[in-house]
């Protein structure tokens, strides 16, 4: 019985490495080397972006205002990125309520802000309630296209 098992298991065995089983499974299948995923990384930065439905041009608009009043100096490339939202929370603070960080994310607290800058301006009169639904982002590209 002994001989039988061991004849099925070294059989066994020849057939998994035969087709490419686990028996080959070696650095070559390990996860992927750290400089692979830095680099999967940088591929996801552009994900930062956000334009609240601003179209490029109109996007671009605001950057160019953002340069001339708020010091930005990035690309006017159409891409609200970090950047971008950085140099308008500057604004935000300094005129519309914004008291969190500067750190280019847009969270609630910076959109109640840019909905106080849109009513101050007319361009909105929902609710300032930190949510970037349809009419603050209607407004957001009124404004952003007469800029």
């Amino acid at each position: 019985m002994r001989a039988l098992t061991k004849a099925l298991l070294g059989a066994t065995t020849a057939v998994g490495i035969a087709a490419g089983g686990v028996a080959t499974a070696g650095p070559a299948m390990a996860a992927p080397a750290p400089a692979q995923q830095q680099t999967a990384s940088a591929e996801v930065a552009p994900l930062a972006v956000n334009n609240l439905g601003l179209t490029r041009a109109q996007a671009r608009n605001v950057q160019r205002w953002l340069a001339t009043h708020w010091e930005y100096n990035g690309a006017i490339d159409g891409y609200l990125g970090t950047n971008s939202w950085k140099a308008f929370q500057r604004c935000l603070d300094k005129h519309h309520g914004y008291d969190g960080a500067i750190d280019g994310i847009v969270g609630p607290d910076t959109i109640k802000a840019v909905q106080r800058l849109l009513q101050k301006n007319g361009y909105y009169n929902g609710a300032i309630d930190g949510i970037a639904g349809s009419g603050t982002r209607a407004a957001f590209a009124l404004w952003a296209s007469r800029l």
